[in-house]
C-alpha cells in the first residue's frame, strides 16, 4: 500500500486538520511523511498591505518563520504518534507545482492535501492548488474536505 505521505500545508486550520489525518493513516500503514510548505516570493506590488512596507530581507524572515511553525506542528504531531516525519520548504509562486515535485523527489506514493473549497467565479478564475495537483500529479492524491 502507501509507504510514504507528502502532506503540503499552509497553516490554515483545514490544513492542520489534514495532517492529523496523514498522521492517523501513515500509523495505520506503518508509512512515513514528508511534510510540505511553498512560500510564495517576495512581490514589493501586491495585494497585502504590510509587504509593501515590508523589505525582502523581512519578508523572508518573515516568511520562514511561519513555515517553520507549520512545518514544526506537522513534525510534532507524527512525533507523537511515532511517525517519522520530514519537514520540507520551499519558495514558489506555483505551490502545485512544488507540491507534484515533491512527491516525485522524495519517493511520496501518495499527497494527501486540504481542500480549500473555492466555490463560484472566485474558484472558476483563481482555481485551486488542489485541483491544480489532482490534474498534474501522477502519484495518487487524498483530498481532505
Amino acid at each position: 500500500m502507501f509507504r510514504h505521505i507528502l502532506v503540503p500545508t499552509d497553516g490554515s486550520k483545514l490544513s492542520e486538520k489534514a495532517v492529523k489525518q496523514a498522521v492517523r493513516l501513515a500509523k495505520q500503514l506503518g508509512a512515513r511523511m514528508t511534510a510540505l510548505h511553498v512560500m510564495p516570493k517576495f512581490h514589493p506590488s501586491t495585494y497585502q498591505m504590510e509587504l509593501l512596507q515590508m523589505t525582502v530581507g523581512d519578508y523572508e524572515e518573515s516568511r520562514q518563520d511561519h513555515a517553520s511553525q507549520f512545518l514544526r506542528y506537522a513534525e510534532r504531531a507524527a512525533r507523537v504518534a511515532g511517525i517519522d516525519c520530514e519537514g520540507r520548504n520551499v519558495v514558489s509562486d506555483h505551490p502545485y507545482k512544488e507540491i507534484v515535485k515533491a512527491a516525485q523527489k522524495y519517493g511520496c506514493d501518495l499527497i494527501l492535501m486540504a481542500s480549500h473549497g473555492r466555490r463560484g467565479i472566485e474558484g472558476i478564475l483563481l482555481g485551486s492548488e488542489t485541483q491544480k495537483v489532482l490534474t498534474h500529479s501522477h502519484v495518487p492524491v487524498l483530498v481532505y474536505r
